[in-house]
């Protein structure tokens, strides 16, 4: 009678196994809920729009006030920081949340 050959077992550093190995950690921790690097840029990109848009909105805004009523900075100073503060709340506010 013929006997059924063993496959030999994988070593340790076998690139492959090593391979397959890295790509199961990654898929659990991926359902597990951990970010990748790339979403977090993503994150921090979507915190600097939601803070810059609102102070440049003031600025135009204040800008366009002073020009109209030849006030100097009066309305742009005041409405660059209204806007500036409105920006940091709603980041703090958005990073609170998620």
């Amino acid at each position: 009678m013929n006997a059924v050959p063993r496959l030999p077992e994988p070593d340790d550093d076998d690139s492959l196994l090593g391979a397959l190995r890295r790509h199961g950690e990654r898929h659990a921790r991926h359902r597990a809920g951990d970010e990748s690097a790339l979403r977090r840029l993503a994150q921090v990109g979507v915190l600097g729009w939601m803070i810059v848009v609102p102070t440049l909105g003031g600025l135009f805004l204040g800008r366009w006030l002073d020009g109209r009523f030849q006030s100097g900075l009066f309305w742009t100073g005041g409405l660059l920081m209204v806007g500036l503060a409105i920006g940091c709340w709603s980041a703090w506010r958005w990073v609170k949340k998620a």
